[in-house]
């Protein structure tokens, strides 16, 4: 995914209220930018980090910037808006980019699915009508040197992960795939020392048959790719 022009840089002040975070631009003037990550961000929103920020067109938003990567001290990239991770994801299985999965020709987005009414980012499917059932997780988590998921409680995680245990069970493939926006990790682990029961259920998950797929990305100022499959470590 290449970014529509090229991103601006700031330096981080503060993140704050979730959505919102202050900014030094080059020229020293200090502005609010949007943030669409509601998560912990952990490791991600370091004061006096690198922002890369874009820039809407919009003429009714309230706040035109949004902050869409991290470059830390260390030099590490970090994808910062979440919404960018389906988009990825979707990129990389339009190129066939996942051989466990070329054998499906058709994406749904967005599908609602499950008992528990929740809304599965992928449905794939084929010609010989089977279906596979792929919810995708953004990880940005880095805890010496490996990563993690995920990086709070997750109860919206813990749902998706009992539908898709439900899926396989009605005989459908399903995949949990984590899309890490992280340069520095390199690896995988489930978070079990932030949610116990996330890594539970992902635990009983696995064993009933729901498969683990994990890519890492490239990223830079222009451009957001996963590139290769790295290892997911329970």
């Amino acid at each position: 995914m290449e970014f529509i022009s090229p991103l601006q840089p700031a330096t981080l002040i503060k993140r704050y209220k979730r959505f919102l975070a202050d900014v030094r631009l080059p020229n020293g003037e200090i502005t609010t930018i949007h943030c669409a990550n509601t998560g912990a961000m952990t490791g991600c929103a370091t004061p006096g980090d690198t922002v890369w920020y874009s820039t809407s067109s919009s003429s009714t938003r309230k706040y035109p910037f949004s902050w869409e990567l991290t470059q830390t001290a260390d030099n590490h990239w970090i994808g910062i808006n979440t919404l960018r991770a389906n988009h990825v994801v979707e990129e990389l299985l339009d190129q066939q980019g996942v051989p466990s999965l070329r054998n499906f020709t058709h994406l749904q987005r967005e599908v609602a699915f499950g008992d528990e009414k929740s809304r599965i980012d992928f449905v794939l499917s084929n010609k010989n009508e089977e279906k596979c059932y792929l919810e995708v997780k953004s990880v940005t988590l880095l805890e010496n040197g490996k990563g993690y998921f995920p990086d709070t409680v997750t109860v919206r995680g813990q749902k998706h992960l009992r539908e898709l245990t439900s899926i396989v069970k009605q005989g459908h493939r399903a995949v949990l795939f984590f899309a890490v926006l992280h340069t520095g990790i390199d690896q995988v682990s489930v978070a079990r020392h932030l949610d116990p029961v996330y890594a539970q259920l992902l635990s009983e998950a696995i064993a009933i048959g729901v498969e683990v797929i994990v890519y890492r990305s490239q990223i830079t100022r222009y451009q957001l790719l996963l590139v290769d499959p790295i290892p997911f470590v329970e």
